[in-house]
């Protein structure tokens, strides 16, 4: 599988409908392949969007259905036309230059959701103030899954004040200070905590 290629072509078609690719995954075995692809509005849309919410302009994001009291931020903007546009014009890519192996599998396309994963470094500094769920290679304070607020991305290395939420397993008997910090190569898993 050529998961790099993929991604590239993704993010070229993805470039001409103002989204940008997230994630891409690929699993599934026999006729139950499937192609998943999570998108989100561009940082231009994303900006444009936050503009629209803080002028009150609700005609203008009746057809996002944005819940309340979720920043903009943590949404992708994305409706289902913006995935079934890209899934069109992907698929149709995909088949010309014939990167999938085999003739079936299923092309998913969607948002990252608000419980999104956290892959790149750009993702951290973009999400600072968040709340996170990190599950590392190596413990850190005798515990290998943090959740807690992610304070900052700086040189590689997350700060999460875990005070922020009660932890759970090892590291709810961890005595620890109230920030950690957990390098970014120790990242196993990160995704956001939906905060209601």
């Amino acid at each position: 599988m050529q998961l790099d290629e993929i991604r590239r072509l993704a993010e070229r078609v993805a470039g001409s409908h103002h989204l940008e690719v997230v994630d891409v995954e690929f699993g599934g075995g026999g006729k139950s392949r499937a192609l998943r692809v999570f998108v989100e509005k561009d940082a231009a849309e994303r900006k444009r969007l936050a503009e629209l919410v803080a002028a009150g302009a609700e005609e203008d994001l009746a057809g996002l259905k944005l819940p309340r009291g979720v920043p903009v931020e943590l949404l992708s903007g994305v409706t289902h036309e913006d995935c079934s546009a890209f899934a069109n014009d992907f698929g149709t890519l995909l088949d010309v230059e014939d990167v999938v192996p085999g003739a079936e599998y299923t092309l998913e396309v969607s948002s990252p959701g608000l419980e999104r994963r956290l892959t790149r470094a750009e993702d951290f500094a973009r999400f600072a103030g968040s709340l996170v769920k990190v599950k590392i290679f190596t413990p850190v304070k005798d515990s290998r899954q943090w959740t807690g607020r992610l304070m900052g991305f700086a040189d590689g290395v997350l700060k999460i004040d875990v005070a922020a939420i009660k932890q759970k397993g090892k590291a709810k008997n961890a005595a620890v200070a109230e920030t950690i910090e957990i390098g970014l190569a120790n990242v196993e898993k990160a995704n956001l905590v939906i905060e209601i």
